[in-house]
């Protein structure tokens, strides 16, 4: 009996490993913590371009991967409006970017995203990353996900990334506000103490 569960568990680790390497494997190149972040230009809704090199007079930039269609992006439209609004002025202004297929759902293309970006008086940039190069960078997989960006000398590098906060269905519930808490840190000069969270969304629609 105990050398069966030698075995289980021997094969459970096993399974671990392989799993990371897999996942490792399918996103090579992306962006950990820590790392500088190449500059990005894509097309706002207001039809202008928009790079990440227009914010290095901020202290950082918090890029938002979200889309028209998905439940969870729009329950949390709410509470992205809001963190811009509070951090913006501190230096941590919002940029979001839709990187789905237009293809898979009607509701992300590029004239939805104009209109939905009016309907919500969206008081931050929206981006269509037309050709996903943007978001394969950064390895998102959910809709909606953060990334927050310390700048400094010019130069852009990751310090948080994951879910908002613990509670998609309902804000008045959240009892961990992981976004908020990473940029607390931050603005105070501190190092983020949980800089990767799993974000909670709906999965990218890639091409």
């Amino acid at each position: 009996m105990e050398r069966k569960r030698g075995q289980l568990v021997m094969w459970a680790v096993m399974l671990s490993v392989l799993t990371l390497v897999g996942a490792r494997a399918q996103s090579p190149g992306t962006y950990g913590i820590g790392d500088v972040i190449k500059d990005f230009r894509l097309k706002n809704v207001d039809d202008r371009q928009v790079s990440l090199q227009d914010y290095r007079t901020q202290k950082g930039v918090i890029v938002v991967f979200t889309s028209n269609h998905c439940p969870f992006a729009k329950s949390y439209e709410d509470r992205i409006q809001s963190v811009n609004q509070r951090y913006g002025g501190q230096g941590y202004p919002v940029v979001a970017i839709q990187s789905n297929d237009p293809a898979a759902y009607e509701d992300d293309s590029f004239d939805n995203m104009k209109a939905r970006s009016r309907e919500r008086s969206y008081s931050f940039p929206y981006l269509f990353d037309e050709t996903q190069q943007v978001a394969r960078l950064f390895g998102v997989t959910k809709t909606p996900q953060v990334y927050v960006l310390k700048q400094t000398g010019g130069q852009f590098t990751l310090q948080y990334t994951g879910a908002i906060d613990d509670n998609p269905q309902d804000a008045n519930s959240v009892r961990v506000r992981y976004l908020e808490d990473a940029l607390t840190s931050l603005i105070a000069g501190k190092a983020v103490i949980n800089p990767v969270t799993r974000p909670i969304g709906c999965a990218i629609k890639w091409k």
